[in-house]
C-alpha cells in the first residue's frame, strides 16, 4: 500500500536505539525509511540515521542555497568524486564490514536527498536550489515560510499561495520531484494536475487524535441521550 515510511524526528524524542528499531521494523515489512531532521544537529543526526539503515533524508529549515549544498555533503561519501562529508563508519547499514567499500559508497549515494522549502531564502532562491546536484527531491513547508516572511499563521495568504505554486511548478520544470502533504486522497487531485506524483498523507498523532475525537464524543453523545 505505501512505498516507505517517514520518521518525523523533528516533532518527538528519540535515541539512538530507536533508529536502528525503526528501520529494523520496516525492513520486515519491505518499506523503505525517511527521516525528518532539525536544522540542529542536522549532521549528526543524519548520518546516524543513514547508519541505522535510513534510504531518505528530509532536511528542515534550510535558510539558503550553502545550507542545501551542506545537505548534500552531509549524505554523501568523504570522496574526491562525492565531495561528501560521511567517513568510514562500522554501522548498522554496513554490518558485517568495517564499511569503506564501494558498495559502502555507492550506498551513501543512493540515499535520497530531500529539502523542504519553507524559508523565504530559498523560495526566493528556488531555481538555484533545485540546481544544486545531489538534491533528489523537495518539500514545501507552508507554515514555516509563513513564519519567515512576517505571516504567522495565514497559509491562505495570496503570498504564501503565490509562494507555493511558484515552488512546485518550478520544481516539475526543472526536473526535480517536488512531494505534496496531504490529509486525504482527494487532496490529491490538484496536485496530480499539477503533475506532482509524490505525497506525504497524515501522520499517527494526528489520525489518532482525529479518531478519539470523533468517536469519543460520539460515544459521550449516545450515552448521554440513553
Amino acid at each position: 500500500m505505501y512505498d516507505y515510511v517517514e520518521f518525523v524526528a523533528e516533532y518527538g524524542p528519540f535515541d539512538l536505539h530507536d533508529l536502528d528499531n525503526l528501520c529494523r521494523a520496516a525492513e520486515l515489512h519491505n518499506l523503505s525509511t525517511m527521516i525528518k531532521v532539525d536544522q540542529e544537529p542536522r549532521g549528526f543526526i543524519a548520518q546516524r540515521a543513514i547508519g541505522s539503515g535510513f534510504q531518505s533524508v528530509l532536511y528542515a529549515d534550510c535558510q539558503n542555497v550553502e545550507d542545501v549544498k551542506e545537505c548534500v555533503r552531509i549524505t554523501r561519501a568523504d570522496t574526491p568524486e562525492d565531495g561528501g562529508s560521511y567517513g568510514v563508519a562500522t554501522r548498522r547499514f554496513s554490518y558485517m564490514g568495517y564499511g569503506g567499500s564501494p558498495e559502502y559508497v555507492q550506498a551513501l549515494r543512493d540515499v535520497v536527498v530531500v529539502i523542504m522549502i519553507e524559508k523565504k531564502g530559498t523560495v526566493d532562491n528556488i531555481e538555484e536550489v533545485l540546481s544544486v546536484e545531489g538534491v533528489d527531491m523537495i518539500q514545501w513547508g507552508g507554515s514555516d515560510y509563513s513564519m519567515s516572511i512576517g505571516k504567522v499563521g495565514q497559509r491562505g495568504a495570496p503570498e504564501i499561495s503565490e509562494a507555493h505554486d511558484k515552488v512546485f511548478k518550478t520544481a516539475i520544470k526543472m526536473g526535480v520531484p517536488p512531494r505534496a502533504e496531504i490529509g486525504s486522497a482527494d487532496d490529491a487531485k490538484r496536485y496530480l494536475d499539477m503533475g506532482v506524483r509524490h505525497f506525504c498523507i497524515g501522520t499517527d498523532i494526528s489520525i489518532l487524535y482525529s479518531w478519539w475525537r470523533e468517536h469519543g464524543d460520539g460515544l459521550r453523545k449516545v450515552i448521554e441521550g440513553h
